[in-house]
C-alpha cells in the first residue's frame, strides 16, 4: 500500500497503520491481521479534490484487487 500510495501522490507525510488486532473477534477479522487499516496521507495533490474525490483517489491508486482484500479502511486525508 505505501509503495502504491507514494507513487500516486507523492505525499509529505504517509502512514499505513494495520489495526487488525484492534478488531479481534469483529466481523471480518482474519488470523494474521491485514484486515482493517488505517491511512493518513498529506498531499497536495488532494488541494482541488472535495472529500469524496479524495476517497476515490485513493482507492483507485490502491487498486480494487488490494482493496477487495481488505475488510475496514479508515482515511485520514489532508493537503
Amino acid at each position: 500500500m505505501t509503495e502504491k500510495l507514494n507513487e500516486a501522490f507523492q505525499p509529505e507525510h504517509l502512514e499505513v497503520l494495520d489495526e487488525s488486532e484492534s478488531h479481534r473477534g469483529h466481523a471480518g477479522w482474519r488470523e494474521g491481521g491485514q484486515t482493517h487499516f488505517r491511512i493518513v496521507i498529506k498531499a497536495p495533490s488532494f488541494a482541488s479534490m472535495n472529500r469524496i474525490a479524495r476517497h476515490r483517489a485513493v482507492h483507485t491508486a490502491l487498486t480494487p484487487d488490494l482493496v477487495a482484500r481488505i475488510h475496514a479502511l479508515s482515511l485520514d486525508i489532508t493537503t
